[in-house]
């Protein structure tokens, strides 16, 4: 890795400029001079950080209601496991390494090669750090930092890396948007909600919808509520 130059980010962050390649930033992401707090994401050669804390109530509160369902549904069943936080995502053919909110692999998936995870470390192969190709589900909450590249530049590139179903939730203003999105021709199509507000996932062959009330303390508690029909 090239440190002769670097991009220096709010005085605490230095970018070495080779991280602006896929194979630059995954060289970065080894060195031991990979950041460990705030999100990092390669974006088909750009580099997009944000090293804002996490809102509690309209990004922390409504993922750990998201997450709680979906290991229930995945993990607790033995259909698949259910990633939150630093688990990172890289697709080579989309230009793309990223660290989604809530990312869901099935089993299924893993055996058919689709998704794979990977080592990062040399002396510890057996411990993964990345998840390599498609996994079956991913979810990304809409912040203030984050509202372009959530619901404009990752749509287009986890539709390149091939993942079948993306959900985009922003509960920032006075109505909460939750959408299911599948993969169709290279692009997502919006899952169609019924009236009552159910959208079907194909991948976990359940219907969802996010609700939410206020808590005695005035702050809104969400529930990802799910069925098996609509």
């Amino acid at each position: 890795m090239d440190r002769g130059h670097a991009l220096i980010y709010e005085e605490t962050l230095r970018v070495p400029t080779g991280a602006f390649t896929y194979d630059g930033f995954q060289e970065w992401l080894v060195s031991g001079e990979f950041p460990e707090d705030g999100r990092i994401d390669f974006l088909a050669g750009d580099v997009a950080v944000d090293m804002l804390p996490e809102e509690l109530h309209t990004h922390g509160t409504v993922k750990g209601a998201i997450l709680a369902v979906l290991h229930s549904l995945v993990a607790e069943t033995d259909l698949g496991e259910v990633f939150v936080g630093r688990a990172r995502v890289q697709s080579r053919f989309a230009q793309l390494s990223v660290e989604p909110d809530v990312v869901v692999v099935l089993w299924e998936s893993l055996d058919a090669g689709r998704v794979s995870y990977v080592s990062m470390s040399t002396k510890r192969e057996d411990r993964f750090s990345v998840m390599e190709g498609a996994p079956d589900v991913v979810v990304e909450v809409v912040s203030d930092s984050s509202v372009g590249k959530d619901t404009r530049r990752l749509p287009a590139l986890y539709a390149r890396a091939g993942v079948p179903e993306f959900w985009l939730v922003d509960v920032r203003g006075e109505e909460a948007r939750f959408e299911i999105r599948t993969l169709r021709e290279e692009e997502y199509a919006a899952v169609a909600p019924d009236a009552e507000g159910w959208a079907r996932s194909p991948r976990l062959k359940l219907a969802f919808r996010l609700t939410r009330r206020r808590t005695p303390r005035g702050h809104w508690r969400y529930v990802l509520e799910h069925t098996a029909s609509t």
